[in-house]
Parts: C-alpha cells; structure tokens; sequence
C-alpha cells in the first residue's frame, strides 16, 4: 500500500482535530454543563497546548528549515521573525475586515447588520479555528506523521474544551441542546480547509517551509493573545485558567518529544 500523501495526512490530521470541537460539546446534550471556573481552566489548558504547539512544533522547526539555506547565522532568524509577524497580521487582519461577534465582549469588524447574531459568532469562530488547521496541515507537509501528529493530538485536546465553550454560549443565548451542540461541532470543520492549504504550501515548494511553519506559529500566537487568555480571565477565575495553561504547555511538550 502506497503512503498518504502529506496533503491527505494534512486532511486527515486537521479533520480529527477539527471533529473534537463536536466531542467537547457533548456535555450540553445531557444537561451536564460544568462551571465557569471548570471551563476557564480547561481554555487555560488549551491555551497552553497552542502556546506549547508554536514554539516547539513550528517555529524551533522553522528555524532549522532555515539553517541549510544560508550561511549567515541571522537570516534564518529574521525568515521566522518576519513570518511570525505575517501570521499574526493576517489573523488580525481577518479579526478587523470580517463582521463578527464575540458573546462577551460584542460585535467587533465591519458592521453588518443582516447577518443573524449566530452567523456573526460562527465567523468569529472561523477566524479562531483556521489557523489551528493551518498549523496541522503544514506540520504533515513539512515532515508527515513525524512533525503532524503531535500538532494533530494537541489541537485536537485544545478544541475540545473550545467546544464546549462555544456550545455553553449558544445555550445562553436561547439555542437548543441539539443546535447548540451542532453549531460547535460545524464551528471545527473549517480546520481541514486550513490543513490542505497549508500542507499543499509547503509540500510545493520547499523554501517556503520555514515561511510556512512560522506563518501558522504567528497565526496561532495571535489567537492565543487575543481571544483564549483574555476569555479565561474574564470571571476572576485566572489562578485557574493559569494553572491550566501550564499543564497544557507541559503536556504538549512532552507529546511533542515523545511522537516526534
């Protein structure tokens, strides 16, 4: 049997990823939805698995991606600075030119007034989740299961509680346990839209590795800052949320050198 191609393990890797949103909600279809705190501890722990994901899984990667192509020791440096800051940029960039709507914090980007409130929460989403499918897909493409899998494990474990974070909303606001639920579930199934572009990136061509891992790196750091930390520190619960982020940060270092 022929090995899969790195865009199919990309698919594949960012698809069981993205599918965990929908198991982390499963809580909200039998009424079992644990506390504030409970959940800030949980996005805490994702947060450091994605804190854990950039720096070992793509941009330590990234710069010895670089290190062949040039002799001057600073210019693989200034490649995965630069791409770090592309990353984040266009994630900043979506978060600014897309109609969307965080339930706590509000509406933010372009005002768009027939877009139902859910629409506007499911881009938010989006935005949120396209550079975790990003990040999988260019770990397949730079080096297959030996550099995807650990990335695919740890977003998948930090998607989890995101699912149940977006579903416990939806809930909120007046939606069914079955909508709610199917919200959250269809919220990680852009993952594998991430996960082929950015395995076909740099599967084509070599020398935008290291572009490309410190590019998914950045997206990833952005997201981290923006939206999971401040969310976990919204109800006074930051001890917990920080707790977590450490156990996850650990945790996905170890996945990390163990699987790869």
């Amino acid at each position: 049997m022929d090995p899969l191609s790195p865009v199919t393990l990309g698919f594949l890797g960012s698809l069981a990823a993205g599918l965990m949103t929908s198991v982390g909600a499963v809580p909200v279809l039998f009424g079992k939805v644990p506390s504030r705190a409970t959940r800030d501890l949980s996005l805490g722990f994702a947060a450091g698995v994605m804190l854990a994901a950039s720096f070992f899984s793509l941009i330590i990667p990234a710069l010895d991606a670089a290190e062949p192509r040039f002799d001057n020791g600073a210019a693989p440096a200034a490649i995965v600075c630069v791409a770090i800051l592309l990353g984040m940029g266009a994630v900043a960039l979506m978060n600014d030119r897309l109609p969307h709507e965080h339930f706590k914090s509000g509406r933010e980007g372009p005002e768009a007034a027939s877009l139902r409130r859910v629409w506007l929460f499911i881009i938010a989403i989006t935005i949120h989740n396209f550079p975790e499918g990003l990040a999988v897909g260019v770990g397949f493409g730079a080096d297959g299961l030996t550099a995807g899998m650990p990335l695919a494990i740890g977003i998948g474990l930090q998607n989890a509680p995101e699912g149940l974070a977006v579903a416990v909303s939806l809930l909120g606001e007046g939606y069914s346990r079955i909508r709610a639920w199917g919200i959250a579930a269809l919220t990680g199934l852009v993952e594998p839209v991430g996960g082929v572009l950015g395995a076909g990136v740099v599967t084509l061509s070599q020398p935008l590795l290291p572009w490309g891992l410190a590019f998914a790196a950045g997206a990833m750091l952005y997201v981290i800052s923006h939206e999971i930390i401040p969310e976990t520190h919204r109800s006074g619960h930051q001890n917990k949320a920080t707790l977590g982020l450490s156990v996850g940060l650990v945790v996905m270092l170890f996945l990390d050198v163990w699987l790869g």
